[in-house]
């Protein structure tokens, strides 16, 4: 029993002393301008969490001396209508509302140029003169950063405000992969019709990754597996041919913004035996399993990568380079609820003509498959 008193008599002053930090009076504190960089990278797969832009009660003003008003500073953007550097009110709004403000930031893709508007939460709690009324200094009312109200009292003003600033992590999620830049500006005021006591700068880079949703895209099958035609056409002119040509749309999304150094693509066919097929050529063959050459027909495929045609070879990696500065095109992936910036490179499938005599009559099949890959170091 005597250990048992001797653990309440330890513990109990320990509770007082903590008490007694809650209670502490805020530091004279006088408004300052600042500017801060927020660099962040992650991935889409594991995003990180609410961003803290200022830690709950931060103080921005404090101070016993009540006329300069610290305790009706207020926040607003440069513009009510342009996201551009911030959008919220541009003046006091004089309200005595309990809720947390909204403030729009535009967020650009350094890429593609891609804009999107993210929602930052913030908020202001007054700080009393004396504990005479609020046991912490802290009245725990939320404000919105663009509003002078505070609550007196007794007759005192309120003598200081702290603020809290963060990016939700709900908003993070409306960023796709890629290098975003933002720059938010908040303005301080005490007297709304007094001078700037401030500016607050938020530099904004943020580079993200999407590498789970790496994927080839067919734009024209969605989510199926394109069944493409080679659109063999006869030509009875002089000695009767056969040959034809198909277009297959593809576009390649590496998860990384299209910063990759290089993609990595090979095509194959089924790999059966084909002797005497020109090298690097694709076959298709004939429905009844025949394996001479009068049963096969063979073709060639050609990428068109950023303006340049490009002669894919059987089998062979082709490493396409000029990833950074490739011509983009705006998607929306299956299952992705963002549109995203992939590169095209469209397929064209060429079967030279060869003379019909060579060739038996009916419908010929195969299989062709497409591999991407990236290069180990990336972003």
């Amino acid at each position: 029993m005597s250990r048992f008193t001797f653990s309440r008599a330890w513990l109990w002053p320990v509770l007082l002393m903590a008490g007694a930090v809650q209670a502490q009076q805020p530091p004279e504190t006088h408004p300052s301008s600042e500017q801060r960089n927020v660099v962040l990278s992650y991935d889409r797969g594991t995003l990180p969490g609410d961003q803290v832009l200022w830690a709950e009660r931060t103080v921005l003003g404090y101070s016993t001396d009540t006329n300069l008003r610290y305790g009706q500073i207020h926040l607003t953007c440069g513009s009510s209508s342009d996201s551009g550097k911030g959008r919220c009110p541009t003046e006091d709004v004089e309200s005595d509302s309990t809720v947390r403000g909204q403030i729009s930031l535009r967020f650009t893709e350094r890429r593609s140029g891609l804009r999107t508007e993210v929602e930052l939460t913030g908020w202001f709690l007054r700080v009393a003169l004396t504990p005479r009324c609020e046991a912490t200094y802290w009245n725990q009312k939320e404000r919105p950063f663009w509003t002078s109200y505070g609550t007196r009292c007794g007759g005192d003003l309120p003598a200081g405000t702290g603020a809290s600033l963060l990016m939700p992590q709900r908003e993070l999620e409306k960023l796709v992969a890629g290098r975003w830049d933002a720059t938010l500006e908040l303005f301080l005021r005490a007297d709304p019709a007094g001078p700037v006591l401030a500016i607050y700068t938020f530099t904004f880079d943020l580079t993200i990754t999407d590498r789970d949703a790496m994927s080839i895209y067919f734009p024209e099958f969605d989510q199926v597996a394109p069944r493409v035609g080679l659109n063999i056409d006869y030509n009875p002119i002089g000695q009767p041919s056969i040959g034809g040509r198909a277009n297959l749309d593809m576009c390649l999304y590496d998860g990384l913004g299209s910063q990759s150094e290089y993609f990595e693509v090979t095509l194959r066919d089924d790999r059966r035996s084909a002797p005497g097929r020109p090298a690097g050529m694709f076959s298709v063959w004939h429905h009844t399993g025949g394996t001479e050459d009068r049963h096969r027909l063979d073709y060639e495929v050609v990428m068109d990568h950023n303006g340049s045609r490009l002669p894919l070879h059987n089998d062979r990696v082709e490493i396409l380079r000029g990833i950074d500065t490739a011509r983009l095109r705006l998607v929306l992936l299956p299952g992705m609820t963002h549109p995203v910036y992939c590169v095209p490179t469209p397929l064209s499938l060429i079967t030279p003509r060869v003379p019909a005599s060579t060739k038996a009559e009916g419908y010929y099949q195969g299989q062709l498959q497409v591999e991407f890959t990236l290069p180990t170091a990336g972003p």
